[in-house]
């Protein structure tokens, strides 16, 4: 093995292993947030105010945040994200242990953590081809969409297990530890600029609209971002109308709604190891699209399984889709997008993530009071293999 072989290997293994321990901390806080909310309030108001919370910054600050990530080192803004939201759970934990327990407080926090993270996140995805060669890039992010499942498999747990035996205080200072460390191994990995770095003089809404122009101008990009933002609208029952469905079709006990959640995220922890072990098609969008298909096609299996095991074994092969769609896409992207251009690019894909899941939830959720969700999920699951085929025999998305 070269030293180069060995140098890569050695940045990327301490790179996931300071954003899973810092994603770790962060996705215990999370749910204590949620469900502190949810427990002393009982409210559907105040969860929608949260969720709101959770999603309006990003959305707000990605635009931005991909200018800061193409213009500033990379490295660095992870880390500034990273330590601003610690710095603010420190406070809010502080605060807290003072006696100041307002709802209206977590509600700040969770603005200012989903502002850090949207930032984190297209800085993450383009600090990667940054330091792995290109032909090693789906097995890392293979490897990576694995550790996330991982994390959103064991903090749910980890987390209810905590607020058991001790407050959400403690759950604050958890994140901030696991922060810092995320932190301190981050200042040991040497990671190259990016080339053609913008000038720190430039109107970030210049660089904003340059953007714009640079995906207006590619028309893959273009139509890839459609093609997701239209997807994201379509599994959105899928993603948040299957508790229901569980505790209306098969039962409202705990157990269920959490066997639920857990076998998808044992999916996603099979699908990750299964497309980093793979390595997919060599042609990035025919994988994307076969995973597609198949999350359609489970989609309806979903609608019509006639016993809760069925569910759940549908539930547990739609997690393996999942980043087997994903990661095609962050690879084609790392690929086929120009260094410079990376923050902004992955800022764009993540401000139109977090405009089609909720517009996805506007759509479908009141229709759930009105029919059944086996029937939206039905109707949805081949409206997905539908655009898949679209996607397919159009040649419009396919690129060598």
């Amino acid at each position: 093995m070269s030293n180069n072989d060995n140098e890569w290997k050695r940045k990327i293994i301490l790179f996931l292993t300071a954003q899973t321990i810092s994603l770790f901390g962060s996705s215990l806080v999370q749910y204590a947030i949620i469900w502190h909310i949810t427990l002393t309030t009982t409210s559907g108001v105040m969860m929608t105010i949260s969720t709101v919370c959770g999603f309006l910054p990003q959305i707000v600050i990605s635009l931005f945040a991909g200018v800061w990530i193409d213009r500033y080192n990379r490295k660095k803004m992870i880390m500034l994200a990273d330590g601003m939201i610690a710095s603010v759970t420190l406070i809010m934990a502080v605060l807290f242990l003072t006696g100041y327990q307002s709802i209206w407080l977590l509600f700040i926090l969770l603005l200012i953590r989903s502002a850090g993270t949207g930032i984190q996140i297209p800085a993450y995805n383009a600090v990667i081809p940054q330091i792995v060669p290109k032909d090693k890039l789906m097995k890392v992010n293979g490897v990576n969409s694995s550790i996330s499942s991982l994390m959103m498999f064991l903090s749910p747990a980890a987390s209810g297990a905590i607020l058991s035996i001790t407050t959400i205080e403690a759950t604050f200072f958890i994140d901030v530890i696991t922060a810092v460390i995320g932190i301190s191994i981050m200042l040991t990995i040497a990671v190259p600029s990016h080339a053609n770095m913008t000038s720190r003089h430039k109107s970030n809404l210049l660089d904003i609209k340059q953007g714009f122009v640079y995906l207006k101008d590619h028309t893959l990009l273009k139509r890839l971002l459609l093609f997701l933002f239209v997807i994201m609208i379509l599994i959105s029952p899928a993603a948040f109308l299957t508790p229901l469905m569980v505790s209306r079709s098969f039962g409202g006990e705990v157990w269920r709604l959490t066997a639920s959640e857990m076998t998808f995220s044992a999916g996603a922890i099979a699908g990750g190891i299964v497309i980093a072990t793979w390595g997919g098609f060599r042609n990035r969008m025919h994988t994307t699209i076969l995973a597609c298909a198949f999350y359609g096609l489970l989609m309806v299996g979903l609608g019509v399984a006639p016993e809760f095991v069925m569910y759940l074994l549908f539930n547990f092969l739609i997690g393996i889709t999942m980043p087997c769609f994903n990661a095609p896409i962050t690879v084609l992207l790392q690929e086929k997008v120009e260094s410079s251009m990376h923050g902004r690019i992955f800022s764009l894909v993540q401000v139109s993530n977090s405009c089609a899941l909720p517009l996805g939830m506007v759509l479908f959720g009141p229709l759930g009071d009105i029919v059944r969700v086996e029937s939206i999920l039905i109707f949805a699951g081949i409206m997905v293999v539908a655009c898949a085929l679209y996607a397919l025999f159009s040649k419009r998305f396919i690129a060598e």
